[in-house]
């Protein structure tokens, strides 16, 4: 049972934020990042699923960092210590025997399609959280949600995290967030990821962290149920998304703007006066 998802919709929040360090970078560091970010999400009223990475696979080198030792055992210190649930990803259908002090699992957009880690993620009883592939138009997500529900998984978010436009950049197509709603699912927009620019430094992605509030506002205003947001204290210098996650000053800025927009995106979902979405063809 996952408090946090339950909690998705009460009035009793301001928003809903799944946020954290792309990659665990080790227990002292989890315990520093959340004493800075989890007051700020308390002090707005946001509702916080705390996220990181314990084996970031889908690095653009094989010699990149993907996650410090004894991330998922760590895992179950930090969720007692701070009172928060934790998010992670997962990549192989073998990792999730292991993922005990996990709450939420998240499914990588390159791996939205793959059947059986679906099926692994649906069996574990836990909501799950699929990126919408940059390849896929947001119609095509009904197809996972259907996979998901036949395995048994009722808890479903479908997140937007932008759309390959060219090489090397994505665009957002705020569309895809009423779109991947009419499967009954809630629905994130994935602000900082949507502002990356896949391999685009060669070795490693690039990207733009000042646009991701720009992502966020839109996509509340378009109904999104859920923002995520990858933040660190020092960027720059952060072993994966240097160039798209906030920093700690301008996490505060932004979560502020989350209680503030949320609100609004809720009032124009409730007054909307279609009744039917039209159909789009892509």
């Amino acid at each position: 049972m996952s408090l946090w998802f339950n909690r998705i919709g009460s009035d009793k929040w301001n928003g809903h934020l799944i946020a954290g360090p792309c990659a665990y970078e080790g227990y002292d560091h989890a315990c520093f990042m959340l004493d800075n970010i989890l007051p700020i999400c308390v002090d707005n009223r946001i509702n916080l699923l705390y996220k990181t990475s314990f084996d970031k696979a889908n690095r653009t080198s094989a010699d990149s960092f993907r996650g410090a030792e004894n991330a998922l055992k760590d895992f179950g210190k930090i969720k007692k210590e701070f009172g928060i649930e934790i998010c992670s990803d997962v990549h192989e259908p073998w990792q999730i025997t292991g993922m005990d002090n996990v709450n939420v699992i998240q499914i990588p957009a390159f791996l939205c399609r793959q059947t059986d880690l679906l099926k692994a993620a649906a069996v574990s009883g836990r909501p799950v959280m699929v990126k919408k592939g940059q390849f896929l138009s947001p119609k095509d997500m009904k197809n996972v949600a259907k996979k998901l529900e036949s395995f048994g998984c009722e808890r479903i978010i479908l997140a937007e995290r932008g759309t390959m436009f060219g090489y090397n950049n994505l665009v957002v197509d705020f569309r895809s967030i009423p779109i991947m709603q009419e499967t009954g699912h809630k629905v994130c927009i994935d602000a900082t990821h949507s502002t990356q620019m896949p391999g685009g430094n060669g070795e490693s992605s690039g990207g733009d962290s000042q646009y991701a509030k720009y992502m966020m506002r839109n996509g509340l205003i378009c109904g999104a149920d859920i923002v995520f947001a990858e933040v660190h204290n020092d960027p720059f210098d952060a072993p994966s998304d240097s160039e798209t996650q906030l920093d700690i000053e301008e996490f505060k800025e932004f979560v502020g703007e989350i209680h503030e927009t949320y609100a609004l995106g809720r009032k124009f979902k409730e007054t909307s006066t279609r009744s039917k979405t039209r159909s789009i063809s892509f």
